[in-house]
């Protein structure tokens, strides 16, 4: 009997350590401050030129507050004021993993944005300077957050991916996963934007759970428990040459609105779960 309890112990111990539902996950965000993360703050908008002018803070300068750690919902959010356009990344770069964030659209909404849709976004595997996009974000995969758009893929500064998608009558291409793959790369007929599909996002003030499933080139993004695209081959561009872009940091925009991020966390996967790879085919 003592045998067979250890054999099970060990069986066990097995799972935990390679099932990759049954990783441990390590928070991101502690909670109180911003330890782990850099902020980075590009040029200022002008809006008598409307035209962005002038050089920003930079790295680790924020003079105006724009990151900030809050009481949001009787628990620490890291707060996006959105008033100058940049990012909060992650000192540390990833690969193979499941990252799981919550966040919630503010009132505030800043220039040149003011009169648009409340926009931030999750860039991933983030690589190379910060002010690699239109003087601001780094070259990434970007997991739209945006209303109305969330889950949502773009291209930034020489990324692209090929993603299952159809032209739509009005405008643009939306994902779907019976159609063929498409090549979704700036400076191409097809462009660097695809839409998501289904939209799953909550109502403006509520709490929404996005996860990002990376492994390998392959990435499958999730809102509030729903697939809306998954994404194959991703790779990267300079000049002629391309090459795989599978790892790197995690990058959240300020983008000219006010929106809390919490309860972020990210954990080691071998394999994404079968069942989100055939959730909407």
């Amino acid at each position: 009997m003592k045998n067979f309890c250890t054999g099970i112990l060990f069986l066990c111990w097995i799972l935990f350590s390679f099932s990759p539902e049954l990783q441990r996950a390590k928070p991101l965000f502690n909670g109180k401050n911003l330890k782990g993360w850099d902020t980075y703050i590009g040029p200022s908008y002008d809006t008598v030129q409307k035209k962005f002018a002038g050089k920003g803070p930079g790295l680790n300068q924020d003079p105006s507050g724009i990151f900030s750690v809050v009481r949001q919902d009787g628990q620490g959010a890291i707060r996006i004021s959105g008033e100058h356009f940049g990012g909060i990344s992650t000192k540390e770069s990833f690969e193979n993993y499941h990252l799981q964030l919550e966040f919630k659209w503010g009132k505030k909404k800043s220039h040149p944005k003011k009169n648009s849709v409340r926009d931030s976004g999750l860039l991933y595997h983030a690589v190379g300077p910060h002010a690699g996009d239109g003087a601001f974000w780094m070259r990434s995969q970007e997991f739209q957050i945006q209303e109305g758009d969330c889950g949502d893929y773009w291209g930034v500064a020489g990324a692209f991916a090929d993603i299952p998608a159809r032209k739509r009558k009005e405008n643009g291409y939306i994902y779907d996963p019976s159609a063929s793959l498409l090549t979704f790369r700036d400076h191409t007929q097809t462009g660097r934007h695809c839409i998501k599909n289904p939209d799953a996002e909550k109502p403006s003030g509520e709490w929404n759970t996005i996860d990002l499933y990376c492994v390998g080139d392959t990435s499958v993004h999730m809102v509030n428990g729903v697939v809306n695209m998954i994404l194959y081959h991703l790779q990267q561009a300079d000049g002629e040459t391309t090459s795989p872009l599978t790892k790197g940091k995690v990058q959240i925009q300020s983008e000219g609105a006010e929106v809390f991020y919490r309860n972020i966390s990210i954990e080691n996967i071998r394999r994404i779960p079968e069942n989100l790879l055939s959730q909407n085919q």
